[in-house]
C-alpha cells in the first residue's frame, strides 16, 4: 500500500477534522481562515486518497459516514496530542512543560487542589491539567501522562508509587446522629447506608470488621462521585462510608461528624500511576518528586 496514503497532509486532516467537527464547510472555513471551497476540496482530496466517503452530502448539509464517525475521533485524538507536544517544546525553553493528569475526581477536589500551589511555587514554568476520570481507562487513547487512583500497585502497563494508605470513616450528619443516635457498630445498622458505586463491598468489610452481621445492612443509593456521596450525608439521608481524607473540612466545619469513630483500613492505597515511556518526561519528573515528597 501506498504509504502516502496512510498518512495524509496536515492541511487535509485539519480542514476534515474541523468540518467533522462543525458538520459544516462553511464554518470550518470560518475557523480557518480559508473559502468553503478550499475546504471542501481539502476534504474530497483526502477521502480520494483515502478511498473512503467521510461525508454524505444531503442538499445543504454534511453528515459523517460510519466510517468517517470513526475516523473523526482517530484524527482529533492524535491532532490534540500534537497540539500538546508542540505546546511542551515550546515549554521547554524555559525548562517547564504540560501535565496531563488524571484524577478522581474528589480527591483531586479535596486533597489535590489545596496542595497543587507549592507545586506550582516550585516548578512556576510547569503547568498541570487535572482531568477527572473513574475507573480504568487507556491512558495512551486518552492523552494522559499519569494517573491518580486507589487500588494497589498491581496495574498491567503502569509504574505505581505509593502515595497515601486508604482509611474509610462512618460520616453522619449532626442531625441524624441526634434523631436517630449511634452508640455501638450495631446501632449503624438502623440507618440507611450509602454507597460510592465503584466501591460496593466497602461496607461488607466495615460490618464484619466491626462484628456485625452484614445481613443488617439497609444499603441505599450509590452515588457515581464521592462529593455527591458526602453532599447526600450532609442532608440526612443516611451514613456514608468515606476515605478520612476528603471529609476534613466537613468534620471540622461540623457539616458532618463520625457516626462512630470506628474508621477501616481497606487494605487500597493512593497511588500515582506513570506509564513506563513517560517516567523520563521532565514535567512526570517534578511532579512525582513533589507528590512523593509531601509524605
Amino acid at each position: 500500500m501506498n504509504p502516502r496514503r496512510l498518512t495524509p497532509s496536515m492541511s487535509l486532516l485539519v480542514a476534515f477534522e474541523a468540518s467533522a467537527r462543525h458538520l459544516s464547510f462553511t464554518r470550518a472555513a470560518i475557523e480557518l481562515s480559508l473559502t468553503q471551497s478550499a475546504v471542501s476540496r481539502q476534504v474530497k482530496a483526502l477521502e480520494s486518497l483515502l478511498d473512503v466517503a467521510l461525508f454524505r452530502r444531503e442538499k445543504r448539509s454534511i453528515v459523517l459516514t460510519e466510517a468517517g464517525a470513526v475516523y473523526q475521533a482517530e484524527v482529533s485524538n492524535a491532532l490534540q496530542r500534537i497540539s500538546s507536544a508542540s505546546l511542551q517544546a515550546i515549554a521547554s525553553r524555559s525548562g517547564g512543560g504540560n501535565l496531563h493528569l488524571a484524577a478522581l475526581p474528589t480527591f483531586a477536589a479535596k486533597w489535590l487542589m489545596p496542595r497543587l500551589n507549592s507545586f506550582y511555587a516550585q516548578h512556576p514554568g510547569t503547568l498541570i491539567h487535572v482531568h477527572a476520570r473513574i475507573g480504568l481507562f487507556d491512558l495512551e487513547r486518552a492523552g494522559m501522562d499519569a494517573v491518580i487512583g486507589v487500588g494497589d500497585d498491581n496495574r498491567p502497563g503502569l509504574i505505581a508509587h505509593h502515595l497515601l494508605d486508604e482509611e474509610v470513616v462512618p460520616v453522619i450528619s449532626p442531625a441524624l446522629a441526634g434523631a436517630l443516635p449511634v452508640n455501638g457498630p450495631a446501632d449503624v445498622a438502623q440507618h440507611l447506608l450509602l454507597q460510592v458505586a465503584a466501591r460496593p463491598a466497602v461496607w461488607q468489610q466495615w460490618f464484619r470488621d466491626n462484628h456485625v452481621p452484614p445481613s443488617a445492612m439497609r444499603l441505599g443509593p450509590q452515588f457515581e462521585l464521592t462529593s455527591h456521596l458526602i453532599q447526600a450525608v450532609a442532608s440526612g439521608i443516611g451514613i456514608g462510608l468515606v476515605p478520612s481524607i476528603l471529609v476534613q473540612d466537613e468534620l471540622r466545619s461540623g457539616a458532618l461528624q463520625l457516626a462512630i469513630d470506628r474508621p477501616l483500613n481497606t487494605g487500597a492505597a493512593y497511588y500515582l500511576y506513570v506509564p513506563p515511556e513517560r517516567l523520563a518526561f521532565p514535567p512526570v519528573q517534578a511532579f512525582k518528586a513533589w507528590l512523593l515528597a509531601l509524605g
